[in-house]
């Protein structure tokens, strides 16, 4: 991309997903809706519904606003261990999606129907192993997910886990955790990324519908808020440490078995993201956090991201001709 005859980076995603900007927004549940996923679109990225667990009618319903609000490319974020996980692939077909992301697990059986209607395949990766496998069955790039994000995380860092990836496959590798600001875009770029994908930085956003307690405890975030629970269970969760965490992290080492866990945790996202419950509610959010002070339009957002990489571009080179 060229911002006033100074090349920013190159298009590989932007001319794969038809966008002017290669920052894709994170498909988080229940905060990745279509007012936000079509803010993010508009503004030149690519907004993502988050589907996590969400009905086939909804999603639909969601799509379909999606629609409404804007004429740009957009996509689904698909959790495959949703119960509803094959009908709300049907929905996402139906429709014709263009971009389709995926997590906790293998979309390798929907991958010819997808690309039949002629969807873009990029799933969410944690290890160089899986990133391998998916490129074999035809997906068109991977996010390679830091465990500095927010929601379910892997056990790698993104400064170590990008480079890794983008070494082992030769499809675009676009970076995610732990970047909101201009710096750790450039950041993802140096690492070999060829896009970022961002959710902390948009939760503070005005067209996100998240509850106003839930942003501001965003906002209060510092570098070490954040805490990780479920490692017992597999299935690992960084989010705000409140009074939900210290009973969840208490029963994990006490033993308590996944059925107790995974009852205590049953809801608990929607009622911080929509109830305000800050406390006893689950505030996903990523460890950058810290760095997020404001909550701005989407637009002024994106153009902050986008304006503020020359300048660290111009940091670098100085940096280096010393």
């Amino acid at each position: 991309m060229v911002e006033g005859g100074i090349v920013l980076f190159n298009d590989t995603i932007c001319d794969l997903l038809n966008i002017e900007y290669p920052i894709m927004q994170g498909g988080m549940a229940w905060i990745g809706t279509a007012e936000l996923v079509a803010a993010v679109s508009n503004a030149g990225g690519i907004g993502i519904i988050g589907a996590g667990h969400m009905p086939p009618d909804i999603l639909r319903n969601e799509i379909r606003k999606a629609k409404s609000f804007t004429q740009k490319p957009f996509g689904v974020n698909i959790m495959l261990m949703s119960p509803f996980v094959k009908e709300v692939m049907e929905v996402v077909i139906d429709e014709r999606v263009p971009v389709v992301t995926t997590g906790a697990g293998n979309p390798g059986e929907y991958i010819p129907a997808l690309k039949e209607i002629g969807s873009k395949v990029i799933p969410v990766v944690a290890s160089v192993a899986l990133a391998k496998r998916l490129e074999k069955i035809g997906v068109d790039a991977v996010i390679a997910e830091g465990m500095e994000s927010g929601g379910h995380i892997g056990t790698i860092t993104t400064m170590a886990l990008v480079p890794q990836i983008v070494d082992a496959v030769n499809i675009p590798v676009i970076a995610a955790g732990g970047i909101a600001d201009s710096r750790g875009i450039t950041a993802a770029f140096a690492l070999g990324a060829k896009g970022v994908q961002i959710g902390s930085r948009f939760v503070a956003s005005k067209e996100c519908i998240a509850h106003e307690n839930y942003k501001n405890a965003v906002l209060k975030a510092k570098d070490r808020s954040t805490v990780v629970t479920g490692v017992s269970t597999g299935h690992p969760v960084r989010v705000i440490g409140n009074k939900l965490t210290r009973e969840y992290l208490e029963l994990e080492k006490n033993g308590a078995s996944i059925e107790a866990l995974e009852q205590l945790g049953a809801g608990k996202l929607h009622l911080a993201t929509h109830k305000g419950d800050i406390d006893n509610g689950s505030v996903m959010i990523g460890q950058i956090s810290g760095l997020i002070s404001s909550i701005e339009s989407v637009d002024d957002i994106m153009q902050n991201l986008i304006k503020g990489i020359y300048p660290v571009k111009e940091k670098l080179n100085n940096t280096f001709q010393k």
